[in-house]
């Protein structure tokens, strides 16, 4: 039983997060995480940044509403998980339309910066009420100054929502791991090249209204054509009904990922449900969550060199 136990302990202290080390020449990128009533994962998506070698800061949603040029100072953006204005009418219903009101133009903005961007479960909700997600359709023959092939269409307004996230097919709250697959044609920088054993490939879930539904058939090609969806349930293990066992898209420029799991509860081997049976083949480098935001991270830390 001595045996067993110190055996495990030595693997927990295997799986410690070693941040990314950036010199003076590559400096940490910043991070904002947006915060307002009923958000309740704010503190995990800081930590999965911060592991992945990114400085994080704070701000509520009523600063970045007075000041929307806050936005700017900033090269990374989490909307975290939670129950924003405690999914009063529906899902995020409440933060999206304040910010679709007076932050639009400004998140816009941050794309043409080639900003990342992550929106998980109820960041996901928001996003995609916003307009965000999957966002307007890129710019014919534009190009966007940091990045000639993510440019983003200007658009005054915030374009009419398209896809939802409707009640799970058994109406009911579901909180569990479920295995994901990564579509090879992805365009999305925090998924794009993920390349995960069988065992490993899982990330936890915890929402009731995370069923997946586009407008259209014809939408749903277009995402799959273009690269557009970053995260798929594995076709037998779909827990909400959604459409094409689309568990995340990311809008047009690849920058902005929404999805319905929680990378960011997967940010370390000892965090998957039974990592004690883990062959050890399936926990090589970091856990799947954690390479999602060192993606993100470096993509930042390049652009902060150009």
């Amino acid at each position: 039983m001595t045996h067993i136990l110190t055996k495990k302990i030595d693997r927990i202290q295997a799986d410690r997060i070693e941040p990314t080390a950036f010199n003076n020449e590559d400096p940490m990128p910043t991070a904002l995480v947006i915060t307002t009533a009923g958000i309740n994962c704010d503190l995990e998506l800081a930590h999965a940044f911060e592991a992945a070698g990114a400085k994080v800061r704070f701000l509520h949603l009523n600063q970045l509403m007075a000041d929307p040029s806050l936005l700017d100072e900033f090269e990374l953006i989490g909307l975290p998980g939670g129950f924003s204005y405690g999914d009063a009418v529906a899902a995020g219903r409440i933060a999206a339309q304040l910010m679709r009101k007076t932050l639009y133009p400004a998140l816009l903005r941050t794309l043409e910066r080639g900003v990342p961007m992550i929106a998980p479960c109820n960041g996901f909700q928001i996003a995609a009420q916003v307009g965000l997600l999957p966002g307007p359709a890129p710019a014919p023959g534009g190009e966007s100054e940091s990045n000639p092939e993510r440019s983003v269409a200007r658009i005054p307004e915030a374009p009419r929502p398209s896809v939802t996230l409707a009640d799970n097919a058994s109406a009911r709250f579901i909180d569990r791991w479920v295995r994901i697959e990564i579509p090879t044609n992805t365009r999305c920088i925090w998924t794009q090249g993920l390349e995960i054993g069988s065992a490993a490939r899982m990330l936890p879930i915890a929402h009731c209204e995370g069923r997946f539904i586009p407008e259209s058939e014809e939408l749903l090609s277009q995402l799959d054509a273009g690269g557009q969806i970053a995260v798929r349930y594995a076709a037998d293990d779909n827990p909400n009904g959604s459409v094409g066992d689309v568990a995340g898209i990311c809008d047009s420029t690849g920058l902005i990922l929404g999805l319905m799991p929680h990378p960011e509860r997967y940010t370390r081997w000892t965090q998957h449900p039974w990592w004690t049976r883990l062959d050890e083949s399936d926990r090589q480098g970091d856990a799947p969550g954690l390479r999602m935001f060192r993606n993100a991270v470096a993509h930042a830390a390049r652009l902060a060199t150009v």
